[in-house]
């Protein structure tokens, strides 16, 4: 889509899997990337990689002045901000509730929903001085079911999914656009993580089960663009075949 061309899109976890994948992929479209995330070195690698249409800042995206700071990096660097996508999501620790560790429960529920929300709040005031702009959240099956051993992430998956619904309710005649995308399951380290937790269906899926993670890269790439429009306020999934189509991945 080439009017992305000189556009500048913040990507939360950035580092690896899902958000690394995007970073390529709107780089290659001509935008400008920043890539947020705890792992310093690796998005400096890949910053390395893009060349000078990416900026990489390490980020914890559960202190909201280091992601305020991150906003502010992007808008001295490429002079705006276009599109979040908050990647940035945990599923450790996977645990049974009544055997649950607290402070691991309340972590996650830092990164995957508080750490979304920071998102929004650094950047909302920018696009909306800009007069619009585009929230994207990866969201998960997971936000609209109950799965044994992920209750920080149904119930942060869930928050995070009505933290867009509340974009678009609020903005979305201001010109914000609010999306979620549910990729399915994706061969990411995550996935990695939860074939060693043994709890639930999901880690008994074979390999080959999951999609690669340029597949929801593309996705987010194709929800930038007007065609998408029609689910503002509202998330996508890749399970569906009809969206499949229409991006391009069928």
């Amino acid at each position: 889509m080439s009017e992305l061309n000189g556009k500048c899109v913040i990507i939360t976890g950035a580092s690896r899997g899902i958000g690394a994948a995007a970073a390529e992929v709107f780089a290659a479209a001509g935008a400008n990337v920043v890539l947020l995330a705890r792992g310093e070195e690796a998005i400096a690698d890949l910053a390395g990689k893009i060349g000078s249409q990416a900026l990489a800042v390490p980020c914890d995206v559960t202190r909201y002045w280091e992601v305020a700071a991150a906003v502010e990096a992007a808008r001295n660097t490429f002079g705006r901000v276009d599109v979040l996508i908050n990647n940035a999501g945990v599923i450790e620790p996977v645990s049974h509730l009544a055997t649950s560790d607290p402070d691991g429960w309340g972590q996650a529920i830092d990164i995957n929903l508080k750490g979304v929300y920071h998102g929004i709040r650094a950047v909302l005031p920018v696009m909306l001085e800009a007069g619009g702009g585009t929230i994207l959240g990866v969201s998960s099956g997971a936000a609209h079911g109950p799965t044994e051993g992920w209750s920080h992430y149904n119930a942060s998956k869930a928050g995070a999914a009505m933290l867009t619904r509340c974009i678009h309710h609020e903005y979305g005649d201001k010109g914000i656009r609010a999306i979620g995308l549910s990729p399915g399951t994706v061969a990411t380290q995550m996935q990695k993580e939860i074939k060693a937790s043994g709890i639930n269906r999901v880690s008994r899926l074979d390999w080959s089960a999951h999609i690669p993670a340029e597949w929801p890269a593309r996705a987010l790439h194709w929800m930038c663009s007007a065609e998408a429009d029609g689910f503002l306020g509202d998330e996508i999934s890749l399970r569906d075949e009809d969206i499949r189509q229409k991006i391009g991945l069928s």
